[in-house]
């Protein structure tokens, strides 16, 4: 079943110009429940992993000892993802984790694998699970993905000093169509419902608010990195509740089993942030970087 985010409430390149020349495109993909195959895009489902590749492990320290196969996180195949950036080659980006704890942040310890899907001629169809997980919300649901195309805007603290303080001039939004509710602050307006989305996507800008913005450089080269995949606790929260999809509106509430439809994939990272996966443009074979926000 398809996505509809519905259209942002303001235009606001055509409010403020100097928006325009930064609008960026991303892939909200959706994740809902299903049971998804080793050709389909995924998050926690199945991959098309080769019968003759090893299977990943972490060898640092566990729990209980000894190295960790890790979790399927997600897979997205560029048919269904065009923006990602595949390497010259490949048309299919697996990222798996070691469902434990790690330093600096305490999130779980991200891989990356580009492949190509014609190359893979016998699926491993038994992986190797881990012999414990630090915590049940490092084991995301099988869920199949309804990819949509977005456009996003910097968070407003990315922005200079003069265009923050026109985002908080109320007298700027007159006529605009902004909600009664942000009157006291219409930069909140732009920070909830026009810049960044929630949830599961590809590419865009980098979400902040557990940290002001810092720089992302690749450790190997120094360039800076691009936002690749953000890996979310939540669809959506209390608000930002104006990037509902328009079929998950009328079960946007909990239900009496306690279903929570704004967390299909039942993570839950660092209580509830979100990680966003960061790589260098220079060279797919350079270490990537996680960030937690």
């Amino acid at each position: 079943m398809s996505r509809t985010t519905p259209p942002r409430p303001v235009d606001v390149a055509a409010v403020f110009p100097q928006l325009a020349p930064l609008a960026r495109t991303a892939t909200r993909l959706h994740p809902r429940p299903g049971s998804p195959a080793p050709h389909d895009s995924s998050v926690g489902g199945p991959l098309l992993w080769p019968a003759d590749e090893p299977w990943p492990h972490c060898d640092e320290g566990h729990e209980g000892g000894g190295p960790v196969a890790m979790v399927p996180v997600a897979q997205l195949y560029v048919r269904d993802v065009p923006l990602l950036r595949a390497p010259g080659g490949t048309d299919l980006l697996q990222v798996l984790w070691c469902p434990f704890d790690h330093e600096p942040d305490n999130t779980p310890l991200t891989a990356l694998f580009w492949r190509s899907e014609a190359e893979v001629t016998e699926v491993l169809t038994a992986p190797p699970e881990p012999y414990a997980v630090e915590y049940d919300g490092y084991v995301p649901q099988p869920c199949l993905l309804a990819p949509e195309r977005i456009t996003e805007y910097p968070n407003r603290m990315e922005l200079n000093r003069e265009l923050q303080q026109q985002l908080a001039n109320g007298s700027r939004w007159e006529g605009t169509g902004m909600d009664d509710y942000y009157l006291p602050a219409p930069d909140e307006f732009y920070w909830n419902e026009l810049s960044v989305a929630p949830g599961w996507k590809a590419g865009g800008w980098t979400r902040w608010g557990l940290t002001d913005p810092v720089a992302r450089l690749c450790r190997t080269c120094g360039a800076g990195m691009d936002p690749l995949l953000t890996i979310a606790s939540s669809e959506w929260g209390s608000n930002t509740r104006g990037w509902i999809p328009y079929e998950d509106q009328p079960l946007s509430t909990p239900s009496v089993d306690n279903h929570q439809p704004w967390n299909p994939t039942g993570l839950d990272l660092a209580r509830g942030y979100d990680l966003q996966l960061h790589v260098c443009p220079v060279s797919p074979d350079h270490p990537h970087l996680g960030l937690i926000q």
